[in-house]
């Protein structure tokens, strides 16, 4: 068990892995860009940094892996990438999973909606060894987390799911909860890089 720990561990963190993962994020978030573009023409200007968040959280991990091959750390952006892709990421699965339920099958398309952004969550947990943020950083980031949240369902600017619509009280009381078990996650990485330091 340990080999085969050790062997996925040197592939993940190998530079070469690491440039493709860049790439595969890079256009992922371009994608996922153009795949709001329909919201992003009826949102009003003063809400559009806020409506696209799968891509602009996966734009933040592209980043914070670009210092990493770099040897730099974006340290602020690590926190922010790590919070928001893990939300986002599991939100999108949960939402598309929940459609399924309530409307019948979501054919090819919303399965690679759930896979894709389980693999988002997914990649921020295993690149954990190469944050360096502070408090200060998940603090910033976790403002920028939950007042995405009071745009998203305060104004009325959250990613549409008709077949879910009757459900918005829900989903954002979900969503609030969410990003609190995201900014804990945070706050542990933290305190579990200090214990590694320490010894």
């Amino acid at each position: 068990m340990n080999t085969i720990f050790t062997y996925v561990k040197f592939i993940l963190f190998h530079k070469s892995f690491m440039w493709l993962l860049f790439i595969v994020n890079l256009f992922g978030t371009l994608f996922g860009y153009y795949w709001y573009q329909s919201q992003l023409e009826i949102t009003p200007p003063i809400f559009l940094i806020f409506v696209p968040d799968s891509p602009t959280a996966s734009l933040f991990f592209t980043i914070a892996l670009f210092g990493w091959l770099l040897k730099l750390n974006f340290k602020l952006i690590e926190a922010l990438a790590l919070i928001t892709l893990v939300k986002y990421g599991l939100w999108a699965v949960v939402m598309n999973i929940w459609t399924q339920v309530e409307t019948g099958p979501i054919g090819f398309e919303g399965w690679m909606l759930v896979v894709s952004h389980f693999a988002m969550a997914l990649q921020a947990v295993l690149y954990i060894p190469f944050y360096r943020f502070k408090w200060i950083h998940v603090l910033l980031a976790s403002i920028w987390t939950l007042h995405n949240d009071v745009i998203d369902y305060v104004f009325g600017q959250m990613p549409i799911y008709r077949s879910l619509s009757e459900y918005t009280q829900s989903i954002g009381y979900f969503t609030f909860w969410l990003s609190i078990a995201c900014i804990l996650l945070a706050i542990m990485v933290i305190k579990l890089s200090r214990l590694q330091q320490s010894k």
